[in-house]
């Protein structure tokens, strides 16, 4: 229960704190250019996955991202984080992260058994940037 009260303050943290500035225009439609690259060409995985969309990361920032989720038509929709379970619960702080935009509607956060790039069971924590993101990276 700690481990999780702890991911929940540190994502309402993330998703107001004014420490993360920087330019939001440069990253609001795909692809967001230098130092991201497109998760589907350097991993097995599709261009567009189904409830996060076209993702985008700096591969200086893995596991945790930020990965920059994109909608069908380029635009920025959600900010994701891919924080591995046993690096949480061993003490390993994941801090300064970045976001993609500083407008924040709605969190999910839930579990995933691992997959290319993020191999260990981890939790997702997703930051939806409008009140339709979620709708716009379901299909």
């Amino acid at each position: 229960m700690k481990f999780y009260l702890s991911l929940l303050a540190a994502t309402a943290w993330l998703a107001t704190s004014p420490v993360l500035a920087h330019d939001t225009e440069a990253l609001k439609a795909a692809p967001p250019g230098a130092p991201y690259v497109q998760v589907s060409d350097v991993l097995p995985l599709p261009a567009f996955l189904p409830g996060l969309g076209t993702l985008f990361v700096d591969p200086d920032t893995l596991p945790a991202g930020p990965f920059l989720a994109y909608d069908h038509d380029g635009m920025l929709s959600a900010t994701v984080y891919m924080t591995p379970l046993d690096d949480l619960q061993n003490g390993t702080v994941f801090d300064g992260l970045g976001i993609g935009l500083h407008t924040v509607s709605s969190v999910d956060i839930y579990y995933n058994a691992g997959h290319p790039g993020v191999e260990k069971p981890h939790a997702h924590v997703v930051l939806y940037h409008d009140a339709d993101a979620k709708g716009r990276l379901a299909k």
